[in-house]
């Protein structure tokens, strides 16, 4: 059954992707590599972050992170060679290990996992947003449409279940000068 998100963005291929195609212009192609190589680097680095936690929720939600990531890798990689924009080198994958045979030491804590999960995910969606503002194709700006609104409903949970736990980084209260004390 299709979400609600990939029936909007088929609708709005079908609507809007009708016009010529002409070749990437720098800033897309630029857009891409880097896009690419920020989901190459970081499967390998959910999968060691896979390999030292014991935490079922967290393990669920980077299983969900390293699923997404590898699914819009896999359509950007496609992309980019059907439109002959060169790849980036990618990071091995990394293979499982026994999260309690690592020292603790030498591991990240779930807390810094379930950060680092949400500061790459609110990158995702800068750079995104960023690569959608320079597409002039709207197949391209599209992509970047759906690539981002999938990466904020990742983040919408994984903000719920990092307030939830007490993992959420919350920046000092702002009081304006003058404004009620309540």
């Amino acid at each position: 059954m299709q979400n609600i998100f990939e029936t909007m963005f088929d609708y709005l291929k079908t609507t809007y992707d009708t016009e010529p195609k002409p070749r990437p212009h720098i800033g897309e192609a630029m857009g891409c590599w880097l896009y690419f190589t920020a989901l190459a680097e970081e499967v390998p680095i959910i999968e060691a972050s896979l390999n030292t936690t014991t935490d079922d929720e967290l393990m669920n939600l980077l299983n969900k992170s390293k699923k997404l990531g590898e699914h819009q890798k896999n359509l950007l990689q496609a992309f980019m060679v059907n439109e002959g924009i060169p790849l980036s080198q990618a990071s091995e994958s990394k293979p499982n290990s026994d999260p309690n045979s690592i020292p603790l030491g030498a591991k990240m804590t779930d807390e810094e996992i379930a950060n680092f999960i949400s500061a790459k995910i609110a990158t995702n969606i800068v750079m995104c947003a960023t690569n959608m503002s320079q597409s002039i194709r709207n197949d391209m700006g599209l992509m970047w449409a759906r690539f981002q609104a999938e990466k904020m409903i990742l983040g919408m949970e994984v903000k719920i279940a990092m307030r939830k736990r007490g993992w959420i980084k919350v920046p000092p209260y702002y009081y304006a000068p003058g404004a009620p004390s309540h």
